[in-house]
């Protein structure tokens, strides 16, 4: 089976190629975007992603092999355009959080991720508060599983800024901390009052 990065190369010279990345990837990048801005302006920025994606495919880093990472970051500044959309869907989660329907148990799960889902539902309106770069970064990380890896080719940034960040939510969002857990090639994730990680990105 091809990569996703052959695909996109074959696809500069024979754009039909393309299509099969859209049939890989349409649907978890669809599903970003819907939890991003609601189901009612998903199809709109989902195909504006793709278009995108489409128009830049000759600027893709054929190093990485999947390219869900790429696409989630054109779905993340793609979003950023859809504002009011956005909002609303973030008054629907503030309304969800009051609803019992979290399971008792949530946070017995071995899964932080799950963890790290209930707290972002339970703690909408602070995070809807935040910084756009930090929500985005929050949001790639605990609903898309990226690893700080794949998060920082999604936003164009440094690793150890997807790092700083990340620090400085669990700080603003205390006690819920995203998960920090030790990641294959990752030390854990430290507050970073040392300065080890520089500025705040």
């Amino acid at each position: 089976m091809s990569t996703d990065s052959e695909i996109i190369e074959r696809s500069v010279r024979d754009p039909r190629a393309f299509t099969e990345i859209f049939e890989r990837h349409a649907r978890p990048v669809g599903g970003y975007i819907s939890k991003r801005v609601g189901v009612d302006a998903v199809d709109d920025v989902l195909s504006e992603t793709f278009l995108i994606a489409f128009r830049k495919r000759s600027s893709f880093d054929t190093t990485w092999a999947d390219a869900r990472p790429w696409l989630l970051g054109i779905a993340t500044r793609v979003v950023n355009k859809h504002r009011v959309a956005q909002a609303r869907q973030w008054r629907a989660l503030e309304a969800a959080a009051r609803a019992p329907d979290v399971p008792k148990d949530a946070h017995s799960e071995a899964d932080s991720r799950l963890d790290a889902t209930v707290a972002i539902r339970a703690l909408a309106p602070r995070i809807a508060a935040l910084a756009k770069r930090d929500r985005d970064t929050l949001l790639l990380y605990a609903w898309e599983d990226l690893t700080y890896d794949q998060i920082a080719a999604a936003l164009d940034v440094p690793v150890g800024t997807v790092r700083s960040r990340l620090n400085r939510v669990r700080r603003k969002l205390a006690p819920f901390k995203p998960h920090t857990e030790t990641e294959p090639g990752h030390k854990r994730v430290e507050e970073d009052t040392d300065g080890r990680y520089g500025n705040p990105a």
